[in-house]
């Protein structure tokens, strides 16, 4: 190993430890930190002589990777549940803002080719970043993230087709030039071995030999993949398991390039097929490591190669260019989210959210510029104004929080503040929590008031005369408008740690005669609610974790009842072990960072051990304390 080598791997690894947490915590996403850190270290690897390009194709391994993932996700049913949003809405998207580039380009004066390549890869947003700032803000559930959740989806399906597409457009003038530019390389490849499988074949092979191949790996992943993890699992040794799901990825791809083909194509499929395999999961967990290490070092290839020569000596223009791709996208997104009853501030988040081109854009340019179909020039252009889209996003998305949402409050469902009866239950967030508490209430005799994000859910709800509002429950007039003067009880079952603590600390402030049940992600988040003013807190996972609890000890040989009184003192013993703590928690202060939490603690915890385990035992022991 070189030292060469080994001061670019330290290089890389450096800038990513370094820039990636800071662009996490300041709100940017991990991949605009990868994307700095490659600008950082540009100057670097250009005085060590670091050759960017060849880095970069070694990493867009990840990038297959990646596609290996998407397809184990690719659930049937689920895929069917969103065929509409995923398919139509989709489809849409990408058909109309490739139309539109494409004329654009054409506009502009280039080959039809070059512009329905550029069409294709400007069509493409940002999976990594918008469903990250979707999850981190609270937005994923709204119509909004619903549907942008749906498009990205359809892009990352359509990527497959799309690189499957590109060889076709090749300009030859572009590959006459890339042949005689690489002569030597050709020449060196020459005196070793040709793997390909097609390079000697008529048109008609070709294709047979083709479809042969995406049929072995079909039947290689249906049949031949689970029984090998099967044998390999016997081994009982995970770096055995991680190796055999990496050969199988590389076996995958190397079998789609010896016939020609894109091997993201093949570990797609390879994916979509093992996507009910019982060892899913495990190759996922053992596979993704590894993705994100060459997808990180991948976009920081992209920022180390960009050309900043070119971004400050035509600022003004690649700028443009930015903002043109983005009020475009943002018009046609906007339209689309018209025509699919995308309303109020969603239709704006729809809009801006996904405005920006995406990481799957640098894979389709670097494929261009690879296969003779974008000229080299055309490229650079294309590759500055893909990475400051993607830096633009943040703005975005504040454009929506400060400017787009205030606009909405006063307007959303008016009609619905019409309602003088208000049922004295307010349950903010009808999912997977909120509908299940929702049903048993109403069940028990009991009306309630729904506050949701999720208009569809809403109007389904509404058909069966459910009092419901949609919109943020965390707007104060919102709530007032749902009965919060008149209410007994709020149950807070939305998503985000910080809207929900945000929300009880308002009502328990201002209604201190309301009951408040929150739902808490966490223990850091109980004290938060706790601090905040809740004293009727339901940790998500805390109750299935008892019954799964109770459930290992029946299975170690404990009567049903035996476990039940164990699991009860348990449950006692961490409720009062939680209110001798909540009391010392500061807000956006680390508990390890908390003196006196960690005080506390450390003076405590071996009685609570000792306590906890008599008063376990004796609940085992059925004795009396």
């Amino acid at each position: 190993m070189s030292a060469d080598f080994m001061l670019i791997t330290f290089s890389l690894f450096f800038a990513g430890a370094i820039a990636v947490p800071l662009a996490t915590r300041f709100g940017l996403g991990s991949v605009l930190g990868y994307l700095i850190a490659g600008i950082a270290l540009s100057p670097i690897l250009g005085a060590i002589g670091a050759d960017v390009i060849a880095l970069q194709h070694f990493a867009e391994f990840g990038v297959v990777m990646m596609l290996f993932l998407i397809g184990l996700e690719m659930n049937p049913r689920e895929l069917w549940a969103l065929r509409n949003r995923i398919f139509l809405l989709g489809g849409l998207q990408i058909g109309l803002t490739t139309m539109a580039f494409a004329l654009i380009a054409l506009v502009l004066g280039q080959p039809w080719t070059v512009s329905l390549a550029i069409g294709l890869v400007l069509a493409l947003s940002s999976t990594a970043i918008v469903n990250q700032t979707l999850k981190e803000k609270g937005l994923s559930r709204s119509d909004g993230g619903q549907s942008s959740f749906s498009v990205l989806l359809a892009q990352d399906i359509a990527v497959i087709p799309m690189l499957a597409l590109v060889p076709l457009l090749a300009l030859p003038e572009l590959t006459e030039a890339l042949s005689h530019g690489s002569g030597h390389a050709d020449d060196h490849a020459g005196s070793g071995f040709n793997i390909s499988l097609v390079e000697h074949l008529s048109g008609w092979q070709t294709a047979i030999v083709t479809v042969m191949a995406i049929g072995g790996v079909i039947v290689i992943g249906q049949y031949l993949v689970t029984p090998l993890f099967r044998f390999v699992a016997r081994a009982r040794l995970r770096e055995l398991f991680v190796s055999t799901a990496l050969m199988v990825v590389l076996g995958i791809a190397l079998l789609m390039t010896m016939v020609g083909l894109s091997p993201a194509l093949g570990t797609f499929l390879a994916g979509v097929v093992l996507a009910s395999s019982e060892y899913r999961h495990e190759i996922e967990s053992d596979i993704d490591p590894f993705r994100g290490l060459f997808l990180g070092v991948f976009f920081m290839t992209v920022g180390a190669g960009m050309d900043f020569d070119l971004l400050f000596g035509s600022f003004g223009s690649i700028m443009g260019l930015t903002f043109g791709l983005i009020a475009v996208k943002a018009i046609i997104l906007l339209a689309l989210a018209r025509v699919f009853k995308i309303r109020g501030s969603d239709q704006w988040l729809f809009g801006l959210g996904l405005a920006q081109a995406g990481e799957f854009g640098f894979v389709l340019l670097s494929f261009t510029v690879a296969n003779a179909v974008i000229p080299g020039g055309v490229a650079d252009t294309l590759l500055l104004v893909v990475a400051l889209s993607m830096l633009a996003t943040p703005l975005m998305f504040i454009v929506y929080e400060r400017l787009i949402v205030p606009r909405y409050i006063s307007d959303e469902d008016t009609a619905s503040d019409e309602i003088e009866d208000h049922s004295g239950i307010i349950i903010a967030g009808h999912g997977r929590v909120g509908g299940i508490v929702n049903t048993a209430l109403r069940a028990s005799g009991y009306e309630t008031t729904v506050v949701d994000y999720s208009s569809q859910q809403l109007e389904m709800l509404r058909l069966i005369d459910l009092k419901v509002y949609y919109g943020d429950a965390t707007r104060h007039d919102l709530l007032k408008a749902a009965g919060i003067d008149e209410a007994k009880l709020l149950i807070v079952a939305i998503d985000g740690k910080d809207q929900t603590t945000e929300l009880v600390r308002y009502v328990c402030e201002t209604h201190p005669n309301v009951h408040v049940i929150a739902r808490a992600y966490d223990r850091i988040h109980v004290f938060d609610l706790w601090d905040a003013g809740c004293r009727d807190i339901i940790r998500e996972t805390y109750d299935s974790s008892i019954r799964t609890a109770r459930s290992a000890l029946e299975a170690l040989g404990h009567s049903k009842d035996a476990a039940g009184r164990m699991m009860d003192e348990y449950d006692a013993f961490e409720r009062t072990r939680m209110l001798e703590t909540a009391e010392l928690h500061k807000p956006g202060v680390a508990i390890h960072e908390n003196e006196e939490m960690v005080a506390k603690y450390q003076e405590t915890q071996s009685e609570w051990e000792a306590e906890l385990r008599d008063r376990v035992h004796r609940a085992k022991t059925n004795r009396a304390e």
